[in-house]
């Protein structure tokens, strides 16, 4: 009897194949032609900043000063060093505390109301326009200090970064497996010791992956800092020291700044520090891809 079936459903079959595979070839091309369209605005932003940023890309735009209007040559040297030093300052802040709230959002009071209250606050500061967080930096640093400052944009950048870290960070911890806490609660080692000794270790891959994320959202923030660091055209160290409580340069602002100017020589370096800041940003993102496999 089952003989004499197969024959007859073979065909049936056949034709259930042969539609599948059709449509996983269409839906195959609308895919390739989806991802063609989406890349092509930014292989045509890379272009541009390729042809006009590159061409004024040298040594004396990554080592001098940003030139006045009617002067020729100069650089964004101050604000390169004033951009990593405040995105420096805003990592030392949000990637600490952004592990620690994630250790107890996923391991340590997950379920508990202040876990609750945590996660829809980062959430929806996660999703908050970035100049408000320049003006939280404002009102509490700036105000208080009374001055602008490299600190005060470093501050507005880590609530930026916050929120990533933490949502990045739990979510990583909680695709930890279970059989493996298992093992090692039965092994004998305390709660402690399993989120050290396994919980972290394992997840580290996608918690560099949200950090190299958060990195590359504060590189390329311009709204924050207009509210706090505001702008310089002196060195950040100058004569040995540093001078981290007044105003600070940075290749956002520079852009900002320089692209609105009817001075050729001020548009080109606009251009120049735009395809630097890209690069950055893309390593950056580079990295994150390249770290983001988890070891499990």
């Amino acid at each position: 009897m089952n003989e004499t079936s197969l024959p007859e459903s073979t065909p049936s079959l056949q034709r259930k194949l042969e539609g599948r595979a059709l449509r996983s070839m269409l839906l195959s091309i609308l895919v390739w032609i989806s991802a063609i369209l989406t890349s092509i605005p930014l292989f045509s932003v890379l272009y541009m900043l390729s042809t006009r940023g590159g061409a004024r890309l040298n040594w004396e735009a990554f080592t001098e000063l940003p030139p006045a209007g009617f002067e020729m040559g100069g650089g964004f040297g101050n604000a390169l060093v004033g951009t990593l030093f405040m995105v420096g300052i805003a990592s030392l802040i949000a990637i600490p505390l952004g592990i620690l709230a994630a250790i107890f959002l996923a391991e340590l009071g997950p379920n508990s109301k202040l876990a609750t209250i945590a996660r829809f606050s980062a959430k929806v500061l996660a999703g908050v326009p970035s100049i408000l967080a320049g003006v939280f930096a404002y009102a509490t640093v700036v105000v208080t200090t009374g001055t602008y400052s490299a600190i005060a944009g470093g501050v507005a950048l880590a609530v930026l970064m916050l929120p990533i870290v933490v949502l990045t960070a739990e979510e990583s911890m909680k695709m930890v497996p279970k059989i493996m806490k298992d093992a090692a609660y039965g092994m004998g080692c305390t709660h402690t010791q399993v989120i050290w000794k396994i919980v972290l270790p394992t997840g580290m891959p996608a918690i560099l992956t949200g950090v190299m994320l958060a990195i590359a959202r504060a590189s390329g923030e311009t709204a924050p800092l207009l509210f706090t660091a505001l702008f310089s055209n002196y060195w950040l160290i100058q004569d040995g020291r540093l001078d981290a409580m007044n105003p600070t340069a940075s290749l956002a602002v520079l852009i900002y700044n320089f692209s609105g100017m009817p001075f050729d020589n001020q548009i080109e370096l606009a251009w120049a520090a735009s395809l630097v800041l890209v690069i950055i940003v893309l390593i950056i993102n580079a990295i994150s891809r390249i770290f983001g496999k988890p070891k499990f």
